[in-house]
């Protein structure tokens, strides 16, 4: 049995979920890794890890998981809030129904997340919260309206809570990756958006692995627990938007 805290993982059976995982894992942790895909989560065969196919949209089934890991492995010291979808499109022919999703995976999700963790945080005066933002929530690219919006709102929402927090020395971090080799950019039903990602991941010499966020988020919560990296973009050196 590990003696290092549990780390709670969204969006665990691929890319950036899937890499944070293994390295975590590899240092150590208990996980509790969540997604709506379980297969691919069990195949990693981490040791000290709980899969459960939850869908963080699923308050129920979410806490449910929560409870399980923290009985199995004790109190949840991180929580990586990683789940969300990428669905760009013209804003004139974009489906409403792609909209909704992007909102309720990317916000409500997260906040589902926050809601389940963060008073028991506070109360043991420790903890650390990492949502995954982005670099479209710093700035807006075209085809990619409600996507940043749904970013934007991802870095107010850890920025406000940040300061509401902070004394009580828990941290809430968030990661903005720019271009990611992940499925992400695939679950557009634009092609000419997912082919102009590509293309211009190719021009730059390819986006960043997903083990270079992993790395990233590692490094934020291994600092001590008085440092709080608030935002971190992370993006391919050659990557100019």
């Amino acid at each position: 049995m590990s003696t290092k805290p549990l780390v709670i993982i969204t969006g665990a059976s691929s890319g950036i979920g899937a890499a944070t995982a293994k390295l975590f894992s590899a240092n150590g942790h208990p996980l509790l890794l969540l997604a709506r895909r379980l297969e691919p989560m069990e195949a990693m065969n981490l040791p000290n890890t709980l899969c459960r196919a939850v869908d963080v949209q699923d308050l129920d089934a979410f806490r449910l998981a929560i409870s399980e890991a923290e009985e199995r492995y004790g109190k949840a010291d991180c929580l990586i809030n990683n789940a969300g979808v990428m669905l760009c499109g013209d804003p004139s022919t974009q489906t409403v129904d792609e909209w909704n999703l992007m909102i309720d995976i990317n916000i409500r999700g997260l906040l589902n997340g926050i809601h389940l963790v963060l008073s028991d945080m506070m109360a043991r005066q420790t903890g650390t919260i990492v949502n995954l933002g982005s670099i479209a929530g710093v700035k807006t690219f075209p085809k990619h309206a409600v996507y940043c919006g749904t970013k934007f709102a991802v870095h107010a929402i850890s920025e406000t809570i940040r300061q509401e927090v902070s004394g009580t020395d828990v941290r809430l971090v968030t990661i903005a990756p720019g271009m990611v080799e992940t499925d992400l950019v695939n679950g557009s039903t634009d092609q000419s958006a997912r082919d102009g990602w590509w293309d211009y991941a190719r021009q730059i010499g390819g986006a960043l692995k997903p083990e270079s966020i992993a790395q990233s988020i590692l490094f934020a919560y291994q600092i001590p627990q008085s440092v709080c990296v608030r935002e971190m973009v992370v993006c391919p050196t050659r990557q100019e938007p």
